[in-house]
């Protein structure tokens, strides 16, 4: 089974990845819901039950981040942690990608069921 953990933020984030070193880690980025449980993102409300639905065709000893990128105002301003982490390089949420590899699914990628389950299934 998937270890899933769902974090808050850049800090968070790399505990999570420290922690979990020599496993296979694909992680989420996605706009950070608000005190009723909802994103700012729509596109990430859309991705989320895809992604939710086919993260369990990942490698049995992977690990899933959920990663919540903060507010709205603060993921716009261009020069926040998300995007100049030379690791990460975000541009827009949501981003799925696997960490140490090239690959990742961008916005509407994310919420098409074939890309996802393929992206989770490859080696």
């Amino acid at each position: 089974m998937v270890k899933q953990i769902h974090v808050e933020g850049y800090d968070a984030f790399n505990k999570a990845v420290e922690e979990n070193k020599g496993q296979k880690i694909f992680a989420l980025f996605s706009g950070s819901k608000d005190a009723s449980g909802g994103s700012w993102c729509p596109d990430c409300v859309t991705a989320d039950p895809v992604i939710e639905r086919n993260v369990k065709t990942a490698p049995e000893n992977a690990v899933f981040i959920h990663c919540g990128v903060g507010e709205r105002a603060f993921w716009k301003d261009q020069s926040n942690i998300f995007r100049t982490d030379p690791k990460l390089k975000l541009k827009c949420v949501p981003t799925l990608l696997k960490l140490g590899t090239p690959q990742r699914l961008e916005e509407g990628q994310c919420a098409d069921d074939n890309l996802v389950q393929m992206f989770f299934e490859e080696d």
